[in-house]
């Protein structure tokens, strides 16, 4: 694959739909999303088709809401008869563990490592990581209050993935998907 042009460097940061509550047994990486994130995810798919943002690569953290989200958004993107959004490329989707309860810098690390020919990215991950990793891309233009469950922020970059560092991605969009 050949190197995307600088202009169409798109990189989308997705938090997690909204979950069932913790359960007892502690399994935090197991919990499912709720009728309400299950909505909220295929209304951000939705939202990236109609605004054109169909993703080439697809970090995705491998919990189950994260896993789940993603089905959603999947869902979202390919037009359902409501939505009407245009199917688009089928993305490369990787589940990355490490991405469970990450700390921006490694998330970082994850998006520098996409192929350098994909022009937009889909990371779908947990805060408070995601939040930060927002913040540490654009300092000046992140919410204070960080990424509510399915707050899609859109950064742009005239950088090569692997380039990517802290203040270089400005944001160009911001979403809060609710279905």
């Amino acid at each position: 694959m050949r190197d995307a042009p600088a202009q169409d460097r798109t990189l989308v940061l997705l938090r997690h739909a909204k979950a069932e509550p913790p359960t007892e047994d502690g399994r935090d990486a197991q919990r499912p999303l709720s009728a309400r994130g299950r909505a909220d995810a295929a209304a951000a798919g939705a939202w990236l088709a109609r605004h054109g943002l169909l993703p080439e690569v697809v970090l995705c953290s491998a919990a189950l809401r994260t896993r789940q989200t993603w089905h959603g958004v999947q869902t979202g993107l390919t037009g359902s008869p409501a939505e009407g959004g245009p199917t688009g490329p089928v993305p490369a989707v990787r589940y990355e563990p490490e991405a469970y309860e990450a700390h921006p810098l490694d998330l970082l690390r994850l998006v520098r490592g996409v192929d350098p020919g994909a022009g937009t990215v889909l990371l779908i991950a947990h805060n408070p990581g995601i939040s930060l990793l927002s913040g540490l891309l654009d300092p000046y233009g992140t919410d204070p209050d960080g990424l509510r469950t399915s707050d899609l922020v859109v950064h742009r970059t005239a950088l090569p993935w692997a380039d990517l560092a802290p203040g270089t991605t400005a944001i160009g969009a911001r979403h809060t998907a609710r279905g």
